[in-house]
């Protein structure tokens, strides 16, 4: 392979040099580009999806429309503290885990309990 025996005595230690400079021209580059898109394309939109998730079912209130994960209608009954009573048909009420309401359809306007009645 090699011509001459001097020649490949001193290919070897150059190959096997560099250390540090090497590392930092080669791989590492790259795998701090990869890490900060992964950061910007996969978990920073992620975590914006869950705060805004949570802000969803932190505002749920009696009469809004729902949608569960398992892609049950039906409107909010009732509102306990980790718990829904969601009416899905007259007289059937389910109790679900607030964190199971996947979207929400319509929002109830807010009643005035006070207001007078115009009929």
């Amino acid at each position: 392979m090699f011509g001459t025996a001097a020649y490949a005595q001193t290919a070897a230690p150059a190959a096997s040099g560099g250390g540090i400079q090497d590392l930092l021209v080669g791989p590492l580059p790259m795998v701090v580009l990869m890490m900060i898109l992964f950061y910007f394309l996969l978990i920073r939109p992620q975590q914006k999806r869950m705060k805004d998730h949570q802000a969803m079912v932190k505002e749920l209130k009696r009469g809004d429309t729902v949608v569960l994960s398992s892609g049950v209608i039906g409107k909010v009954a009732k509102v306990e503290d980790a718990e829904l009573g969601v009416e899905i048909a007259p007289t059937v009420t389910i109790k679900v885990v607030r964190s199971m309401v996947s979207e929400v359809r319509t929002r109830s306007e807010p009643v005035v309990a006070n207001d007078a009645k115009t009929s």
